[in-house]
């Protein structure tokens, strides 16, 4: 297949991705969390027998690009038997933090390895100190339980006492039993499919259209890149505060672009904090390749060949390639969001027509649990949701409001499954007027949600953009920063709350940036 026709090439990949959206469509179906089935907080992907990315699933980019940056080191690690799957979530082994888990299943055909399926999803409850497991944290023990490699599946048997001992973990076992088993269900889908298609082409033609595939991918990545022009671009953004009372905290970047290469160097940024802001090195890589991803056509493959003219430089202890056992859990949500931010605003620098303003700039986290009183028990609830805000407007028009931007790709939560699974109300879910940058193209509005506790109940906010505003472009102005009230009285970006039956919660989310002068 070496050579293969561009139809061929289209039908194949299409193929692959199909495989990834089923896997998606069976965890969304089987799952009891709402995290899952109504947020859709999870990714799908299939990897080479080297861990390189094949194929993806438009799911949520932090998971994938950082998957795709580390899973070569995973897989080399362990010995590999038909049947087999490994759970891991150790963010300092390619993962994130420590609530997305990672299942990984091998395929085998006739005797050999030639590829992996896998999947993530986003557990409210990973044992943390807190509800919701995103705790204001300064260590990674303080942030849930550490999975390395392990094998939760031998020769097609599920390991019971493995799954036991991580389950257990959790205050609600039930449902969290319930997302491993979709979490199996969905690789176990995707090993039936892969070995399907591997079937109908054969090992050695698959094998060279996955060649055909990356090289395609590269040759799109390139074309699209050599659009920048040659230069070293310059740009720094702040993070408001680590949560223990660090500010301004500094992610500069040097982005040196050579006829298609891009080499980024991060040697400026701030070094890692006693917060959680850390990043490990594969959440930097993600935001970095999601940008560039961006720019490239939407035929590009998602596969490993798009990322190759790509390069990153980061000092180790740094705040985005942070060392064991630095605190991670904001860092994959609002670290890696703001990494987007600096490399856009280098790139405006350069390609100034194709880059918008700042986006909200925080997934706005609020992570929450306590206990419900039920049938004469008390049984344990843990819940976690991002919320949007203000897209930033770009040279063709104005952003959109109320919407997830860049790093997160998650639904709101119904407010029906909301206040059905938890004992919250909604009291409020509005947009927020005229918190976009104006602009010849103004920036999209945040959104503002306010809570209403029925219940004792254990709060924990990780946000950002609430000192430094989302920026605008050529002229645009910045959006409103966002906001967060407790009981009517402001609170920290980052903080921990214990609620009364009674007590409300609001969130105002920040707009988008501005683009363009109106004078």
């Amino acid at each position: 297949m070496v050579g293969m026709d561009s139809i061929s090439l289209t039908i194949f990949a299409s193929r692959i991705n199909a495989i990834c959206e089923e896997m998606g469509a069976v965890l969304q179906s089987t799952a009891l969390s709402p995290n899952i089935k109504d947020r859709l907080d999870f990714s799908c992907a299939i990897f080479d027998p080297a861990g390189e990315l094949c194929a993806q699933a438009a799911h949520i980019p932090v998971h994938l690009g950082s998957m795709a940056y580390a899973m070569s080191t995973i897989v080399s690690t362990l010995q590999w038997q038909p049947g087999d799957m490994v759970v891991v979530n150790d963010p300092y082994l390619g993962g994130t933090h420590l609530p997305d888990v990672t299942l990984i299943a091998p395929l085998f055909m006739g005797g050999e390895l030639v590829g992996f399926v896998t999947n993530r999803a986003h557990h409210a409850d990973i044992g943390a100190t807190t509800p919701g497991s995103m705790p204001i944290s300064r260590s990674l023990e303080e942030e849930g339980v550490v999975i390395p490699p392990t094998f939760i599946v031998r020769a097609g048997v599920v390991d019971e006492a493995v799954l036991s001992a991580i389950t257990r973990q959790s205050r609600n076992h039930f449902q969290s039993y319930g997302d491993y088993s979709a979490q199996l269900s969905a690789n176990r889908c995707g090993v039936a499919r892969l070995e399907a298609l591997i079937e109908l082409m054969g090992v050695a033609p698959y094998r060279a259209a996955l060649v055909a595939l990356n090289d395609y991918a590269e040759r799109l990545a390139l074309s699209t890149l050599r659009q920048i022009p040659d230069g070293c671009y310059r740009f720094h953004d702040l993070m408001d505060d680590d949560g223990m009372g660090q500010k301004d905290i500094r992610i500069a970047l040097s982005l040196h672009a050579k006829q298609g290469e891009m080499h980024l160097d991060f040697s400026g940024t701030a070094k890692q904090v006693a917060g959680n802001i850390n990043c490990p090195l594969s959440v930097a890589a993600a935001a970095v390749f999601y940008v560039f991803r961006c720019l490239m056509p939407a035929h590009t493959p998602a596969c490993a060949g798009s990322f190759r003219p790509i390069t990153l430089s980061i000092p180790t202890g740094a705040l985005l390639n942070a060392s064991r056992p630095a605190a991670v859990a904001a860092g994959n949500v609002e670290t890696s969001t703001r990494t987007v931010d600096v490399v856009m605003g280098a790139l405006a620098q350069a390609i100034p027509d194709q880059i918008p303003a700042a986006s909200h700039g925080s997934m706005n986290n609020v992570a929450m649990g306590g206990y419900i009183a039920r049938g004469g028990e008390q049984i344990a609830w843990d819940y976690y949701e991002t919320i949007g805000g203000g897209m930033g407007a770009g040279s063709s028009g104005d952003g959109l409001s109320a919407v997830q931007t860049h790093m997160t790709n998650t639904r709101n939560t119904p407010i029906e499954s909301l206040e059905m699974h938890y004992p919250l109300r909604l009291r409020r879910y509005a947009l927020r007027d005229e918190s976009g940058g104006m602009g010849l193209h103004g920036g999209g509005d945040g959104i503002i949600r306010e809570y209403e506790f029925l219940a004792d109940t254990t709060v924990t906010l990780l946000t950002e953009r609430r000192r430094h505003a989302p920026w605008g472009l050529a002229g645009g102005e910045a959006a409103s920063p966002g906001q967060n009230y407790f009981g009517g009285e402001v609170v920290a970006p980052k903080c921990a709350i214990n609620a009364r039956p009674g007590d409300r919660l609001v969130i105002k989310t920040p707009g988008g940036g501005g683009w363009g002068s109106v004078k």
